[in-house]
């Protein structure tokens, strides 16, 4: 079983609790993570984590990356951190659990105050997932999700238009997998077409998604409180955002 998850945001310790949540809750036996990007691939978290607290997670992790990564250092920081966790590079299928990965990080432009060059999926990447061929592709993996498949904007960024990377939407027809997978959104959605069933996956802080044999997939909807410092940052971003009104 695979346990698909997202949207860390440098809080690691949110996968090992997902993990014993679904052996010790569920039943089931994790083999693996994979992480669908924001994972917080930042040198401060990563050294407080992993050397300072001597962590480690109970099941080995892949991860692609998201929007919010440090680009400048991420070569360097996936190097130095190689034996806690796997970077699966754009562009690039990897076999895991029996399934074939194409892996595709980063995400559509957004605002370039918030958003660093790195992040950005550009028209090289994507010429280089049109080249795999069709047969060697069971299931796509992104952090942004796909032009058309109805995945709604959050509220207040509306003004980034709609939802999806350019060109996502020339991959599936092309590519037709079994599975697309994808986070980002902070949202719960599911889509299918003709050949492709889409998942996009709420936070970490939400949930997670099984992969089972036969593209068995299902959302498990389990919530991990938050810490009362991520409390704070989030009541801040939604009063700036007027979702709700300051006292």
């Amino acid at each position: 079983m695979i346990l698909i998850t997202c949207d860390t945001h440098c809080y690691y310790e949110n996968i090992n609790k997902q993990i014993r949540h679904a052996e010790d809750d569920l039943g089931v036996t994790v083999d693996c993570v994979i992480h669908l990007g924001d994972f917080g691939i930042y040198r401060t978290h990563l050294s407080h984590y992993f050397k300072r607290k001597g962590r480690r997670f109970s099941r080995p992790v892949y991860f692609i990356e998201g929007n919010h990564e440090d680009f400048d250092e991420l070569p360097w920081l996936i190097k130095k951190y190689s034996d806690y966790f796997t970077h699966l590079p754009r562009a690039s299928v990897n076999e895991i659990e029996g399934y074939r990965f194409l892996a595709l990080g980063g995400s559509g432009y957004m605002d370039s105050m918030v958003t660093q060059k790195g992040a950005i999926i550009t028209d090289h990447q994507i010429n280089a997932c049109l080249k795999v061929p069709p047969k060697d592709v069971d299931i796509i993996i992104t952090h942004d999700c796909p032009i058309g498949i109805g995945m709604p904007n959050t509220k207040g960024m509306e003004h980034y238009g709609e939802t999806g990377f350019p060109r996502s939407d020339e991959l599936a027809p092309k590519l037709q997998p079994k599975l697309w997978l994808f986070g980002h959104h902070h949202k719960w959605h599911e889509y299918e077409d003709d050949h492709t069933r889409y998942f996009g996956l709420a936070s970490s802080w939400k949930g997670f998604g099984l992969l089972d044999k036969n593209y068995e997939f299902r959302f498990v909807k389990y919530t991990i409180p938050y810490p009362q410092e991520k409390q704070s940052l989030i009541m801040k971003l939604l009063t700036r955002l007027k979702i709700i009104q300051p006292n």
